[in-house]
């Protein structure tokens, strides 16, 4: 088994490809991800808060001022439309970002005994703030109404919030920094991790099993007087050392990433958060992996060996990647958590217990149940991958 593992290994060093997929994809992958995240999300606000909105007002003699308002604003742009238009047309030829339709009783609504509704019309289906801009223009205005209905009443300041707003529902969040972040971001890194994981195995299971058939040296492992099981349990090891180190990367990058984030670009959040995850936290999310990875890569080699080419077992092995995100979603849903059941279901659990720890509201109870899940199932792949692989009909199909 060891002379195997050994021999696989060596083979799997000269491989830069897989190489790369094992230690360098890590690395990489989390500052990319939350890099490429944020200046994108930042850009398209940007883009949209800046962005000149062309605009047609349908009654505009009956609010001067709105008109106004709207006119010496900068970032809108007045579109002519003509009477009796359908300015919704426009709106879908992109002649105008939005048509603002002024009723016949603006003006009576002065004096505040009659609500004014002003009807805003866009195509509201991509990311735009066409309504936050025109909606804080018409806060203005009628904040303006406000105050002078309220001095002519001579109603003071604390009566008027009275007035607006009788009771106030006060917010106070129990929940710290750590936890609320954690709840954010938590649900993310498992999925990241297990594709990562899974991807560091892919790529020498697919050599192992498959490679080794195109290649015609299976024959020659097999005849040599190694027992079979010997054979098999080597490249497992070999896979699981590959998804294992994958994993281990990936937990030391975000660990690295955070620290980097938090210091050296001074992002005093970030800072804050990860200083509130402790070591053991990330020892455990590790040794969590150590199993996932074991199932894993019994899973890929019981398909590599069963591939008659590389390249049916990579159509075999791209269909993993539901096994992975399936789980993963489940986790995220609301109202799932590790108690009841769900600390049983295999790599389910695994997620919930990544995100759990990275809020710092474990039960570390029922990482026995995780644990002991987790290991049974890749226990019992791995036996099904050692009986399947003993199949004639299997390795020379």
């Amino acid at each position: 088994m060891w002379l195997v593992f050994q021999k696989e290994i060596k083979e799997l060093l000269r491989d830069r490809r897989a190489l790369f997929f094992m230690i360098a994809l890590p690395l990489l992958l989390f500052p990319a991800i939350f890099g490429i995240i944020g200046y994108f999300s930042a850009k398209a606000v940007s883009d949209a808060d800046s962005k000149v909105l062309n605009y047609g007002i349908v009654g505009e003699q009956y609010a001067p001022d709105l008109a106004s308002r709207l006119e010496a604003t900068e970032g809108f742009d007045v579109f002519s439309i003509p009477s009796g238009a359908d300015f919704n047309q426009h709106i879908k030829q992109g002649d105008v970002d939005f048509v603002l339709v002024v009723p016949d009783n603006y003006n009576q609504g002065s004096d505040l005994r009659e609500q004014v509704k002003v009807e805003l019309h866009l195509n509201d289906a991509s990311l735009n703030s066409v309504f936050k801009r025109v909606n804080d223009i018409v806060e203005e205005l009628s904040k303006s109404r406000q105050d002078r209905a309220f001095a002519l009443l001579n109603i003071g300041e604390t009566r008027q919030e009275a007035i607006l707003k009788p009771i106030v529902l006060e917010k106070i969040d129990t929940a710290d920094k750590r936890e609320s972040l954690g709840e954010s971001i938590g649900g993310m890194v498992p999925y990241v991790v297990f594709l990562l994981c899974l991807a560091g195995g892919m790529f020498p299971a697919n050599d192992i099993g498959a490679g080794e058939k195109e290649r015609g040296t299976l024959e020659t492992l097999l005849i040599s007087p190694i027992e079979r099981t010997q054979i098999i349990l080597g490249k497992f090891m070999t896979i699981g050392v590959a998804g294992i180190t994958t994993a281990l990367i990936t937990i030391s990058s975000m660990a690295i990433w955070g620290i980097v984030l938090s210091q050296g670009m001074a992002i005093e959040s970030v800072a804050e958060f990860m200083g509130q995850i402790g070591g053991l936290d990330f020892v455990l999310m590790f040794l969590m992996l150590i199993p996932v990875a074991g199932i894993f890569a019994a899973l890929l080699l019981t398909l590599s060996m069963y591939a008659r080419s590389v390249k049916e077992a990579q159509s075999y092995m791209g269909s993993l990647n539901f096994v992975v995100i399936v789980p993963v979603v489940l986790a995220i849903l609301p109202g799932i958590d590790l108690d009841g059941g769900w600390a049983w279901v295999p790599l389910t659990n695994v997620a919930l217990a990544i995100k759990e720890l990275i809020k710092g509201t474990m039960d570390y109870f029922a990482l026995i149940a995780i644990f002991g899940s987790t290991v049974v199932i890749a226990g019992a792949l791995l036996a099904f991958c050692v009986y399947w692989s003993k199949q004639e009909k299997v390795l020379f199909r």
